[in-house]
């Protein structure tokens, strides 16, 4: 279904500090993912923008601490490293409140970035990194290549616009989004469909992608590719906070893809991830695959 040229990932979007409760940490999807891909033993090149301020250097630092390749992050002279304030229910679910203009708004198109986006097996981008117009117009340059192309639908009003995510949509070969913003583009969109099957069938068919995968929080995510429909109910965990459970979710399912594992595998896999970062605080906190595998092997048991 999906044929990619290579296993090399290229993740390009925002960096940030998500300013919790509990103190701030670093996040933004893009950098999640690739954070939570190289946790799983890959190794993704990320391209995001940070400011020329002590906010910026302290990404740059946690990025090398954490054995990530920089030589794609850009240093914008004037606009500020991005700061999001993160409220959370008493469910653990988020809200965010996402200030601009930042620095990743304002993403150029570099040698260095276009060449590495050139040689990828597989791009992922977010959409809420295309709210402004330099960052689209470099994103959707850097779609126009042979990787494998994944859209990250994020939502967040008011960054929420029709036209931004049907541009990107497009452009890609596959599209993750929840359960909510399923419905969001079945209704901009006016999709056929009563059921989640059916509405995931008709995104693929509108936009012309491959597939779709629809995460639903606690009760697991869907996938729909060529024709064929899975679903997995997830996995149960005490749950610290949501923040960076999705992008979790979409790595552990690259990761199973890459490894060429049936769809029903990958979902498992890919919720299995999404729930353990899902039981702990932060966006990327520290885990090992083997414990991705006890969360599994304990659902095994009920």
């Amino acid at each position: 279904m999906i044929q990619p040229i290579n296993q090399q990932i290229l993740c390009i979007g925002e960096m940030l500090w998500d300013r919790l409760p509990t103190g701030a940490k670093p996040g933004g999807a893009p950098m999640n993912v690739a954070l939570h891909l190289k946790r799983l033993g890959r190794s993704p090149w990320f391209a995001s923008r940070i400011g020329n301020d002590q906010a910026g250097e302290q990404l740059l630092d946690f990025l090398k601490e954490n054995q990530m390749d920089t030589s794609l992050i850009q240093t914008d002279p004037e606009l500020p490293t991005s700061q999001v304030l993160v409220c959370l229910d008493h469910h653990g679910n988020a809200t965010y409140e996402i200030c601009e203009p930042v620095a990743w708004d304002n993403l150029s198109l570099s040698p260095e970035l276009a060449q590495k986006a050139a040689s990828a097996g597989w791009i992922v981008v977010g959409s809420l990194a295309a709210r402004n117009p330099v960052t689209r117009e470099t994103l959707l340059k850097l779609l126009n290549s042979d990787a494998v192309k994944i859209l990250d639908i994020n939502l967040r009003p008011p960054f929420d616009r029709k036209e931004v995510a049907e541009r990107l949509l497009h452009n890609c070969d596959m599209v993750k989004m929840n359960d909510e913003e399923l419905a969001r583009l079945t209704e901009w969109f006016a999709l056929h469909g009563k059921t989640m099957q059916e509405q995931m069938a008709a995104v693929c068919l509108h936009f012309g992608v491959k597939a779709v995968c629809v995460t639903r929080g606690a009760h697991g995510a869907a996938f729909y590719g060529n024709d064929s429909y899975c679903e997995h109910p997830g996995y149960p965990v005490q749950v610290a906070d949501t923040v960076g459970a999705g992008d979790a979710f979409l790595a552990g399912l690259i990761d199973a893809m890459i490894e060429k594992r049936p769809p029903e595998e990958s979902l498992a896999r890919a919720c299995a991830v999404g729930a353990l970062v899902a039981s702990r605080e932060g966006a990327t906190p520290g885990y090992s695959p083997a414990e991705i595998e006890q969360i599994k092997r304990n659902d095994e048991r009920r």
